[in-house]
């Protein structure tokens, strides 16, 4: 119980060079490619769950939305493994760095909003000021939208860090209070290792539910700006 609480999200160094690049890499060896004419198991699965999430949230897209179907389905791929990976003992989780989920947040973004701007300059500028407002509340108004616009990559990343470091924090400190509770009380401890197998089973849901609301999120912003 002497380890540090947030030592798990410190990035990993060997002889001082950090291993964050091959973390975020690795996780792109886990969805082979197959060249065979009937591909095995895992890439039937692979390609049924792409190609289910991709109508799922492309639908509503137009043909210039679906150009961006590649990029949202790498996405929502890397962050939901990188997620899970972290899940695994004595590993790191990427996600758990803001500046790593603003780092994908903000380009996402900005494209999103300067293909709009592109493409419906008077309908992206309307979003600025709803149709009736009064003609003193304008200013206001106008501010307030701004604002709004520029915190939704802000929102985006912070949802991500925060559902997932809450999760990870959890876990650790429900595991040390059942190692610290098995010399105390067998029955205390079982109780609370069965609350922390539990607990478990739920970050991996939460994994791949935050991966596609980010990517879901991602996508709406794009709709609304095509």
């Amino acid at each position: 119980m002497n380890e540090n609480l947030f030592a798990s999200f410190i990035t990993p160094m060997i002889l001082g060079l950090p291993l964050a690049t091959l973390i975020v890499v690795f996780p792109s060896l886990l969805f082979p490619t197959s060249n065979r004419l009937v591909n095995n198991r895992l890439i039937s699965l692979q390609q049924w769950a792409l190609q289910l999430v991709s109508k799922q949230m492309m639908g509503i897209h137009n043909t210039k939305g679906q150009t961006w179907t590649l990029m949202l389905m790498s996405l929502i791929l890397f962050i939901g493994s990188t997620n899970l990976l972290g899940l695994l003992p004595h590993s790191f989780t990427p996600t758990t760095q803001l500046s790593m989920n603003l780092g994908m947040a903000i380009p996402l973004w900005a494209g999103a909003v300067i293909t709009g701007f592109r493409n419906k300059t008077k309908a992206s500028l309307a979003h600025f000021l709803p149709q009736g407002t009064p003609t003193p509340l304008i200013p206001m108004l106008i501010i307030i939208e701004t604002i709004s616009l520029f915190i939704q990559p802000i929102a985006l990343a912070v949802r991500l860090t925060a559902n997932i470091t809450a999760g990870h924090l959890l876990i650790h400190l429900i595991g040390g209070a059942t190692l610290a509770l098995m010399s105390i009380s067998t029955t205390t401890a079982l109780i609370t290792f069965i609350i922390l197998v539990l607990l478990t089973i739920l970050e991996f849901a939460v994994a791949m539910i935050q991966a596609y609301v980010f990517t879901l999120l991602v996508s709406l912003y794009l709709h609304d700006n095509t």
